[in-house]
């Protein structure tokens, strides 16, 4: 299994464990949680074998549904995706986009069996799987005897607890807008290259407005969809006024 080992932050830091064999790298993080700075750098887009993920603030109890798969003595004793020396005994887990230190609550929705964890890795990168627990939490979800199992994750709490500072995606026929997060979604892709070649299509012809691309998941089959939202508008009745005059013609 891969994962993502991102040591952020210092630079001179990378460079000093960036040559060092994985069984003797020391971990540059040793408090068990992550420095703004760090934090910041773990929240940057990223890709992992062609496939691009943009980390998210979520919203406070939000749910999100997959498969679950643990990891043990294999990654024991080294260094997770914010720096700290990952340990098998411990309630944490790995997730491709959610904020370090972000604590979830996992179901295991085939036993009813549930645990709580703290992100601190990114990961799993495996199609169809969405959180990789740590030996502790599996084994408490009783995915040390089947393995994956499909659960449900819900959000407790994040890092810096700032729910507004969730991506909103809106749809261009929307009324639905939100005062301190204005946006028009004018187009959804499967494929980030997609998206990509349309945000740079409409990066600059609607000028102060700008295109950004959220990596989000549908609501009704759960695949990954990639929104372009227009940006940068000054109020509600901007981004309105701006539908009803442009979206024709997009």
């Amino acid at each position: 299994m891969m994962y993502l080992r991102i040591f952020l932050g210092i630079v001179s830091v990378f460079v000093v464990v960036g040559c060092v064999p994985k069984s003797t790298m020391r971990c540059p993080n040793t408090s068990n949680t992550t420095s703004q700075a760090v934090y910041k750098a773990t929240m940057r887009p990223y890709s992992v074998k062609g496939q691009y993920y943009t980390p998210e603030i979520p919203q406070k109890r939000e749910k999100m549904y997959g498969i679950s798969s643990w990891y043990g003595p294999n990654f024991h004793g080294k260094c997770t995706s914010n720096g700290e020396k990952y340990n098998m005994y411990a309630r944490t887990a790995a997730h491709k986009t959610l904020p370090m230190d972000t604590i979830v609550r996992v179901k295991n929705l085939e036993n009813g069996k549930s645990t709580v964890v703290r992100i601190n890795d990114r990961g799993p990168f495996v199609k169809g799987r969405i959180i990789d627990c740590s030996y502790r939490a599996g084994k408490e979800l009783g995915l040390d005897k089947t393995g994956i199992a499909k659960v449900e994750i819900e959000v407790l709490k994040t890092k810096y607890n700032k729910t507004k500072q969730h991506p909103i995606a809106l749809s261009p026929a929307s009324t639905d807008i939100k005062r301190d997060k204005v946006g028009v979604q004018i187009g959804a892709f499967r494929s980030y290259k997609g998206a990509l070649a349309y945000k740079n299509r409409f990066k600059n012809r609607y000028k102060p407005y700008y295109p950004v691309i959220y990596d989000t998941i549908d609501k009704i089959d759960r695949t990954r969809l990639y929104r372009v939202v227009l940006r940068g508008f000054s109020s509600q009745d901007d981004a309105s006024r701006f539908k009803e005059e442009t979206m024709g013609m997009l």
